[in-house]
């Protein structure tokens, strides 16, 4: 992709485009080494936001915290970088949505249900809490948002003829806009998020080499 940057920003705007790289990487990395650990979880019946419940939960919290944070910088980094082009002024904004909505869904925790954390009775909640409530409205809003980002990239990507990434980045659009299956949604959500934070690596890799 094309890019301009201005002297004075190149070392700052490479930092923020290296802490974007790794939101994705430190959030499974935490995630899976928890769920692993955590008595009781199990990914085929509950979603990796519910490690944000019991004791050590405050662990998952800090988790999407972080990863939202390294996102954001992904957005300032890309704000910084694209200067020219298709898309260079919605993109950033629309990568900036995705990391407040992973810093919201951190700050508001689902409710316990399906057993866990251990001792939480079996089946779904019969009301929502607010805070529950509002950690599902952030994570929609944020995977969206991603989508319309990579969106706006593969049009970016096909007007420069770069077929490969646009493909790519077309492809992850439709993987996050698909509709979630009630039966799978654990695995579900798991997989659009391996998707969303592999995309916002690799978009951070190749805005930082062009840097």
């Amino acid at each position: 992709m094309t890019t301009t940057v201005v002297p004075g920003t190149r070392r700052s705007s490479e930092r923020l485009l290296l802490a974007g790289a790794l939101a994705g990487p430190v959030f499974f990395a935490s995630s899976i080494t928890q769920m692993l650990a955590r008595e009781g979880f199990d990914i085929t019946r509950h979603p990796l936001s519910q490690l944000a419940n019991g004791g050590s939960g405050w662990l998952q919290v800090l988790t999407f915290v972080l990863a939202g944070l390294g996102v954001l910088a992904l957005a300032v980094g890309a704000r910084r970088t694209l200067l020219e082009g298709v898309g260079r002024r919605v993109l950033p904004i629309f990568i900036g949505v995705f990391g407040a909505g992973l810093v919201a869904s951190g700050l508001f925790t689902m409710d316990p249900e399906n057993g866990f954390p251990v001792g939480t009775p079996e089946g779904p909640v019969a009301q929502m809490s607010w805070h529950s409530i509002a950690h599902s409205a952030a994570a929609a809003t944020a995977f969206t948002a991603l989508a319309a980002a990579a969106v706006v990239l593969a049009v970016r990507h096909a007007r420069g003829r770069r077929a490969r990434p646009a493909v790519l980045s077309a492809a992850t659009a439709l993987v996050l806009l698909l509709p979630v299956s009630p039966e799978l949604m654990s695995i579900q959500v798991a997989v659009n998020g391996l998707v969303a934070f592999t995309w916002t690596t690799v978009v951070a890799l190749s805005l930082r080499d062009t840097a």
